[in-house]
């Protein structure tokens, strides 16, 4: 016969367990960040490749930008079959094989001659990219329970700033060896180091992890069908999507923007340097990007999660605005840019570590995989955005509309979000077993 396990009242409070290791979990959250710095590249630097692509073979951007739009979708709904592997096999496993998949993405790219074959390098680069990704804020959301917003937001903001230092000697590569030759330099050299990282990871056992006693979270931890059967998850997933467009349409379309504006080539003086606009903002962008991240994660960690969200995306929002009618102006441009990547960054470490909160970490894999599905969705903007700037004249049209599903994605945060989330957390602590931290427990409401 079973033997049954005893119920407790409380949950078993971990910070008083010895076997808790802080420089066993930072270690690895620093790995991590590793392997995101390492994969960062294939989605941001390549804006800096459209128009020697367009160059050299003559296509409009829109079919060459159908590239990127497959790249994020497969990233992105590739995410919940991902997390159940990284279940089943562990994040070293995964990390590795998408280490392979991402150097190859643009080993291909750098061999493609027609439409299709940048396609195919997008589809396997979105592979690799979506498991490394996956894996890595999986690890931090389980490693960090008591500082998620600022252990996803150091991991993302690897993923954010990791091609602010290779943005450069990239340009700078494109320029003097053609685009084909950086592909492949730089294809090896990240799937290598990536590859390498990979050899360190794992997941933390019961005894290694302690709780937040700050914010809401829940006292269970939920299936991906519960977290489905849930109105705050589908709130969650719409207010993603708001968000989430407006900055893969700058990620996507900065060079473009610059190109059209008139700006891309202004060289800038800011005394201590001299160089175009384009590279300069893409360079400052992505540390902007890369510090917003753990900044509005530590944030939301003493906040709130909804209150962070209210002061981020309305500043986004507000920095698109500026940027769609200051823009021509190179300075302003910089500047705007800048803000925009500041305040679009932080929805990567906000989400996920919401959704550690609300849904447990236990399946969080799988639950956060169908999330992170809506920046797919927000991805299929970015032809579309190409298509409305033609047929408007001006991407003031573009930018307008994004920055205004920001702003209600700001008024979600504040207004619905915040009683929904507590709500949720009050319904998952009635009467029923549930597992805290290995060991079971009876919740409380």
């Amino acid at each position: 016969m079973k033997r049954e396990e005893p119920l407790v009242s409380e949950p078993i409070d971990p910070t008083l367990n010895p076997a808790v290791s802080n420089k066993t979990r930072w270690t690895q959250l620093i790995v991590g960040v590793i392997c995101m710095v390492a994969t960062a590249n294939i989605q941001y630097a390549w804006t800096l490749f459209v128009p020697e692509i367009k160059e050299t073979f003559g296509w409009d951007r829109a079919s060459i930008q159908v590239a990127f739009t497959i790249f994020v979708l497969v990233q992105t709904w590739l995410t919940p079959i991902e997390g159940y592997f990284i279940d089943k096999y562990g994040p070293r496993a995964l990390v590795a094989f998408g280490a392979v998949f991402m150097g190859a993405s643009w080993v291909l790219n750098s061999q493609a001659t027609s439409l299709w074959g940048f396609y195919l390098g997008a589809a396997v680069g979105g592979v690799g990219v979506g498991c490394i990704y996956a894996t890595c804020i999986n690890n931090a959301l389980k490693w960090f329970p008591d500082r998620r917003g600022l252990a996803v937001g150091l991991t993302a903001g690897g993923y954010g700033a990791g091609s602010a230092a290779t943005i450069l000697p990239i340009a700078a590569m494109i320029e003097s060896s053609g685009f084909q030759s950086t592909f492949l330099f730089f294809g090896l050299l990240q799937g290598a180091l990536a590859f390498a990282a990979a050899m360190f990871l794992r997941a933390p056992n019961q005894t290694e992890v302690k709780a937040s006693n700050k914010l809401n979270q829940s006292r269970r931890d939920y299936t991906l069908k519960e977290a489905l059967n849930t109105k705050l998850f589908w709130l969650m997933f719409f207010m993603f999507i708001c968000v989430v467009t407006g900055g893969m349409m700058a990620v996507a379309q900065l060079g473009v923007i610059a190109q059209d504006l008139g700006v891309k080539n202004f060289s800038v003086n800011l005394y201590f340097i001299t160089m175009a606009a384009l590279p300069l903002a893409l360079m400052l962008d992505r540390i902007m990007n890369g510090v917003s991240r753990p900044l509005f994660g530590w944030i939301s960690d003493h906040i709130g999660r909804e209150k962070t969200m209210l002061v981020a995306f309305t500043l986004e929002g507000l920095g698109i605005i500026a940027l769609g009618y200051f823009g021509s102006n190179p300075y302003a441009f910089l500047i705007l840019s800048g803000v925009v990547f500041l305040a679009w960054g932080e929805v990567y470490s906000l989400f996920s570590a919401l959704a550690g909160d609300a849904f447990g970490t236990k399946h969080i894999g799988k639950i956060y995989g169908v999330l992170y599905c809506a920046k797919g969705i927000g991805a299929l903007f970015v032809p579309v955005g190409n298509l409305l700037m033609e047929a408007t004249g001006t991407w003031s049209t573009v930018l307008y509309t994004v920055a205004a599903m920001d702003l209600t994605a700001a008024f979600l945060a504040i207004v619905v979000l915040r009683p929904v989330l507590a709500e949720h957390v009050r319904a998952s602590g009635v009467d029923r077993p549930v597992q805290v931290d290995g060991a079971p427990a009876l919740a409380r409401a």
